[in-house]
């Protein structure tokens, strides 16, 4: 009698990059994404300012007719005409040349300190709300990083800001320490409360019973799925950050003068406002206000699009 032949399932092959499947899933992503921009005009205004504005500084050396640091005393406090777009200021400079310079400062000390920030209080968060339930050193460590978040967030943002500048030095570096420092009790409370409920994920639990490490799971499984709202918070951060880099400059505390700031060329225009020269203060404002509503506009559609539930939903409304 024979013995019946053992057949061994085959292993499937991996997929085909080139197949037009997987050509196919970027492009359906693209597709899904300018589909939600004709879907949700607020989100596409949000894109469109940004863009703007980041082409804008990118383009500035190209775009601006006068060297955004040359005074004219000759040309005081001029107003807006065909040979200066948006007037002159005090001192005579451009101040169109200014305003469209402007955020290559403050665009990079905003990103900067919000990307240190989420860096920092994301891993500290994650860490954290993976150990909220272990043994009882990790439990008083976490105790004790809450409770320091508590402290720092106590101050006011603005006054706390005003104090680190002033212990660093004033200048760019410095006030990009500050946004980084007083962000980070953001992340860091907005990342362990999704920890706390990621960890419980099967996924999480199956991944520990396999023998992967703590930074293993952390960094694996945890932190990636607990992300969406972290990056939703990083656009909107983004926009807060340049508009407390404008507020420190405003009173003196953040950008050296005479260096094109969008809060100093405010600082320096609002006291011509009731003589009737209202345009160096008006024009950087507009410019300020708008960079920050478009990055409010960014955070939200990012907040919709990263979360998979929302995303589902909202693919069901789009034809």
């Amino acid at each position: 009698m024979s013995t019946p032949e053992l057949v061994l399932p085959q292993a499937e092959s991996a997929p085909d990059v080139d197949s037009p499947s997987a050509r196919a899933s970027a492009p359906s992503a693209v597709r899904f994404f300018f589909a939600v921009l004709r879907n949700q005009p607020s989100f596409a205004l949000g894109y469109a300012l940004v863009t703007l504005v980041v082409a804008v500084a990118l383009l500035a050396p190209v775009i601006a007719p006068y060297d955004p640091v040359q005074a004219n005393p000759a040309d005081y406090l001029l107003p807006p005409s065909f040979k200066h777009l948006m007037g002159t200021d005090a001192t005579g400079m451009d101040v169109f040349s200014r305003v469209i310079y402007a955020p290559r400062i403050d665009l990079t000390i905003a990103v900067l300190g919000t990307l240190i920030s989420a860096a920092i209080g994301s891993f500290i968060g994650a860490i954290t709300g993976y150990y909220e339930s272990g043994r009882a050193w990790r439990k008083v460590l976490s105790a004790f990083v809450m409770r320091s978040a508590d402290v720092l967030q106590a101050f006011p943002v603005f006054v706390f800001a005003i104090a680190l500048v002033a212990v660093f030095g004033q200048g760019v570096s410095s006030v990009v320490i500050a946004i980084a420092f007083v962000n980070i009790p953001i992340y860091l409370r907005l990342m362990r409360s999704q920890v706390l409920s990621v960890r419980r994920m099967r996924y999480v639990e199956a991944a520990y019973v396999a023998g992967a490490s703590d930074l293993s799971i952390i960094g694996r499984h945890v932190m990636p799925n607990a992300m969406p709202p972290v990056l939703a918070q990083l656009s909107i951060n983004v926009g807060w950050s340049v508009l407390l880099t404008a507020g420190l400059s405003f009173v003196g505390a953040g950008v050296v003068a005479p260096t094109p700031e969008w809060g100093s060329m405010i600082a320096s225009g609002y006291q011509n406002i009731v003589t009737g020269q209202w345009w160096p203060s008006i024009f950087p404002g507009l410019a300020l206000g708008l960079t920050v509503f478009g990055f409010s506009l960014v955070g939200a559609s990012v907040e919709v699009l990263a979360d998979p539930e929302r995303r589902r939903v909202l693919a069901g409304t789009i034809k």
